[in-house]
């Protein structure tokens, strides 16, 4: 472990306005005295966690022991009748609560669960930065999340050996997301700045001269990929989409701290990368975006670092970009018994490169990707009129599977790659436990049940529910705007006891009633 020095760091925690205790913002007994569900509901869950996890040999912040009331403090209720999805939702809700670790410099969140040799101080690692802060946005304490990445923006660049640009990141997207719920505006304005100045270290770092960014697929956390290399300097569909999303951010967290000259630099950006990715990474004859190599040919090669764009709403609207998701429900493109995998089927390269080697992005199923696609089949769906085949029930058929694939033995588990045919982890060493490398809760919250955050003082809920699928449901205790909401639908008010249809309550007070369930617009108290 580096020597750090803590004094030099705890001055830099007052620009961050981190604190180094709990100021527990969660809403205590009073508040839950008009939740609908009682974190009951997952407590014989939480035991049966903690006594698979016996002996507990790796104890962080919150022990086994505690995990049920920190659970109850901090995380939304969930209540379906899909219990794989409820199951799998406590459970990484679980698991995420097991990385959580206090340090001299504030709260971080690890990705392993045992030390790495390639982590950073705490066992950090940025890789996937991304979808622990759209995890963590949900929490009712915001402050475990608000240190998480103070640490990467305000300590780690002080390090004599710096790891937060090891992986390429969607950082600036991610912090915007969380304000969209917490509506700190005091945190933005202070983190704003170390962004704008990450922002521009990445374009010093990894831009070419036609404004589009390269990068090798290790430092992509995707090593062995068919589209390659460790040690060649793709134009790829991660980077170049994580960057177009990080400058919209910025310009939207300008607009919102009233910073006219921020808003224009990045907006200008964020026109230039979007033009520049559909004419440079998107491949006519595939009907698909790839990697493209330094000769300017591309990969030949469909990978599912292809659905990345749409992570961002970057494509045009258009039936041509949509098309790519057909791939998505094809037998020899990426669908899978076990999930969705990282390269086409038909491809005869697929499976070929990782063996042996002990991470294989060319095919096996990764969660983080998963996650990744998900969110952009979410927006896909919500967001464009040019759909192509999906539908909510593509999007329903791929999150369940996602959730019946993390077992193991029978058990949950959450590792890092599976077999595409068999479901087998293809890691197994105790590191890969409980492996903090994707998201599950916010794929429930945000696109499932479709609590999608806005600026404004409108709550917008666009479920991705197929029609007649379920006949009840219900997410509490969810902390967005400083009030807390109820979701929840009971098609003959039997379940609830609340009346019929689907209804949304604020601080426990009804402010929305329907007779079906559908998108919805209502403006908050």
């Amino acid at each position: 472990m580096m020597k750090i020095n803590y004094k030099k760091l705890a001055r830099f925690a007052a620009i961050a306005g981190a604190t180094f205790c709990i100021n527990n913002n969660s809403f205590g007994q009073t508040s839950k005295s008009f939740y609908v569900l009682h974190p009951e509901i997952m407590k014989a869950d939480v035991h049966y966690y903690n006594d698979l996890d016996k002996p507990e040999d790796v104890i962080n912040y919150v022990p086994d022991a505690g995990a049920y009331n920190w659970m109850a403090d901090n995380i939304p209720l969930f209540e379906c009748p899909d219990t794989t999805l409820q199951n799998i939702y406590y459970y990484r809700w679980w698991c995420f609560r097991k990385h959580l670790v206090k340090t001299p410099v504030g709260f971080v969140f690890t990705e392993f669960i045992t030390p790495v040799k390639f982590a950073g101080p705490y066992n950090t690692i940025s890789s996937a930065l991304g979808h622990q802060i759209n995890e963590g946005r949900w929490l009712r304490n915001s402050t475990y999340i608000n240190q998480y990445i103070s640490y990467w923006l305000f300590y780690d660049k002080y390090l004599k050996k710096q790891h937060f640009h090891s992986f390429s990141t969607w950082v600036e997207d991610a912090v915007y997301h969380l304000f969209l719920v917490n509506q700190d505006t005091a945190f933005l304005r202070k983190i704003v700045p170390p962004l704008d100045s990450d922002y521009h270290r990445w374009e010093g770092e990894r831009q070419l001269k036609n404004k589009m960014f390269w990068q090798y697929d290790v430092k992509d956390a995707m090593e062995e990929s068919i589209s390659g290399g460790r040690h060649v300097k793709n134009m790829r569909p991660t980077i170049n989409s994580y960057m177009y999303g990080n400058a919209k951010a910025l310009a939207k967290m300008g607009a919102v701290l009233g910073d006219a000259n921020l808003v224009k630099k990045y907006q200008m950006k964020t026109d230039t990368l979007r033009m520049l990715v559909q004419k440079n990474l998107w491949d006519d004859s595939a009907s698909f975006f790839e990697v493209k190599h330094p000769d300017g040919k591309f990969a030949n090669a469909r990978e599912e670092l292809g659905f990345i764009p749409w992570y961002f709403n970057l494509p045009n609207d258009e039936n041509k970009y949509a098309q790519a998701w057909d791939q998505l429900i094809d037998t020899t493109g990426f669908d899978a018994p076990w999930g969705i995998t990282t390269a086409e089927r038909r491809n005869p390269l697929f499976r070929t490169h990782g063996s042996g080697h002990g991470c294989e992005w060319d095919g096996a199923v990764w969660p983080y990707a998963t996650t990744q696609t998900l969110k952009g089949l979410a927006n896909l769906l919500d967001n464009y009129k040019h759909k192509g085949k999906m539908n909510a029930s593509v999007f329903y058929y791929n999150l369940h599977k996602y959730a019946w694939a993390q077992q193991k033995d029978g058990h949950p588990f959450i590792g890092e790659y599976q077999d595409e045919k068999t479901g087998a982890w293809l890691r197994n060493d105790p590191r890969s436990r409980f492996y903090n490398h994707s998201s599950f809760a916010d794929l429930i919250i945000n696109d499932l049940i479709g609590l999608r955050p806005r600026e404004d003082n409108k709550l917008e809920i666009s479920p991705l529910i197929p029609k007649n699928k379920w006949d009840w449901f219900c997410l509490d205790g969810v902390k967005y705007h400083h009030v807390i909401l109820t979701i929840l639908w009971d098609k003959n008010g039997k379940k609830y006891k609340k009346g019929r249809g689907f209804r949304i309550f604020e601080n426990g007070r009804e402010i929305f009633h329907s007779k079906k369930l559908k998108k919805v617009e209502v403006n908050l108290l």
